[in-house]
């Protein structure tokens, strides 16, 4: 037994489902490159303020989740548990501004939260993201959801819900605020300890909150809709038309509020029926004013992040993995079969092909066993007598047919 293990809530990704990992990857990079995004590289850590600033010190993830340690100099340093406040730390620092407007980049990697694990979910899990800064047109907002849409076409998934809601702004929203609380504080006695701490700190997050007592008393709780301004109506109306001209089906969900203090207007989420209850693929937001708060230019911006972990279960249930395999196998008999053997498959390797080559200390007998676990579609036999022949025999392996091809 290795007396070696992962800690708790994190995990490998190990073939053959690092190629699946792969496909996800590079289809994101091909599909926002698409819509005009280019990669930026943020840190994996930052000074905790960034993220207490960013995200609000009343969230769970900030009172509960976030993995932060002193370093040697004293100073206090977390983990990235998302990666919208370092990219606007980072756009405000490297004075992307400069850069012509929109300005959209795309980020992807691990992101750290200490919560429970669960299927889809865990303590350093991966995340493929995007920003928009500029815009505060609707029109930024349904482009998104068209990338999307392009997106999980291409990967292959199927019967994903779109939910939006709009979650108003800071004319609108206290107000809003107000009433939940007002509503909440009736039934503070029934709510369940975590919404009891949300009453005062992060009234929205009642809204969001999975415990059934929680669900029941919510049902009744006013509407975001029923507060917001003109402008908040405007935006979310104009909206909804530009996503029924692209074909875009949607729900309005006024529940929808997500966990992060900095967003506003527009709030949504891509959800999957069949990964349990946490069925949130991807999701996210406009936050106009984080940019100002960071101590940049007033700057509109939308954003979101994709769960690799969920969309991957999704796609390996759906067998998506690349099921590529080597298209040649050397099998050598001897050194000199080795010498050319490499050479041959540096030329293979050149042209892109994924090639194998056999041990020459093994019998032909065992790298004919080693080519049929590999799933080689054809297995190259070089000995001896094929180099001094300049004649070498190919076997196919589906039908074990054989033909003899010019070694050079």
């Amino acid at each position: 037994m290795n007396k070696y293990s992962t800690l708790k809530g994190v995990c490998d990704i190990v073939p053959p489902d690092d190629k699946l990992w792969d496909f996800i990857e590079e289809i994101s990079k091909e599909v926002f490159s698409i819509y005009g995004f280019k990669n930026i590289r943020i840190p994996v850590i930052e000074y905790t303020e960034l993220f207490k600033r960013g995200i609000g010190e009343g969230t769970d993830i900030v009172e509960k989740e976030m993995y932060t340690f002193s370093d040697r100099s004293g100073r206090s340093i977390t983990l990235r548990p998302e990666g919208t406040a370092s990219v606007v730390r980072s756009y405000i620092e490297n004075n992307l501004s400069d850069l012509p407007s929109p300005q959209k980049f795309f980020y992807l990697g691990p992101m750290f939260r200490y919560e429970r694990p669960q299927k889809g979910r865990y303590r350093q899990f991966y995340q493929i993201g995007a920003e928009v800064f500029g815009s505060s047109n609707p029109s930024t907002d349904a482009e998104i959801f068209s990338m999307l849409n392009m997106f999980l076409d291409k990967v292959g998934l199927t019967n994903t819900q779109l939910q939006i809601n709009s979650i108003g702004c800071p004319i609108c929203r206290p107000n809003y605020i107000s009433s939940l609380i007002e509503f909440f504080s009736k039934h503070s006695d029934n709510l369940c300890t975590d919404c009891q701490n949300r009453l005062q700190k992060n009234p929205l997050r009642l809204l969001d909150c999975k415990n059934e007592g929680c669900g029941i008393i919510k049902k009744d709780a006013p509407l975001i809709t029923q507060s917001l301004c003109g402008e908040c109506v405007n935006h979310h109306n104009q909206l909804k038309h530009l996503l029924d001209l692209q074909g875009i089906s949607f729900i309005e969900n006024p529940l929808i509020v997500r966990g992060l203090d900095y967003y506003t207007k527009t709030a949504f989420e891509i959800t999957a029926d069949h990964i349990g209850a946490q069925n949130t693929v991807i999701a996210g937001g406009r936050y106009d004013n984080l940019v100002h708060e960071f101590g940049g230019a007033k700057t509109p911006a939308i954003g979101f992040a994709i769960g690799l972990e969920r969309l991957a279960l999704l796609l390996k249930d759906k067998e998506m993995i690349d099921k590529k395999v080597p298209l040649i196998y050397f099998a050598i008999l001897g050194d000199k079969a080795l010498d050319k053997a490499l050479l041959m498959a540096k030329k293979y390797r050149k042209e892109g092909l994924w090639v194998e080559i056999g041990n020459p200390s093994d019998s032909l007998k065992s790298q004919m066993k080693k080519a049929d676990k590999f799933n080689a579609e054809s297995v190259i036999i070089i000995g001896e007598n094929e180099i001094n022949s300049g004649i070498a025999i190919k076997k196919r392996m589906n039908d074990g047919v054989q033909e003899e091809v010019n070694i050079n």
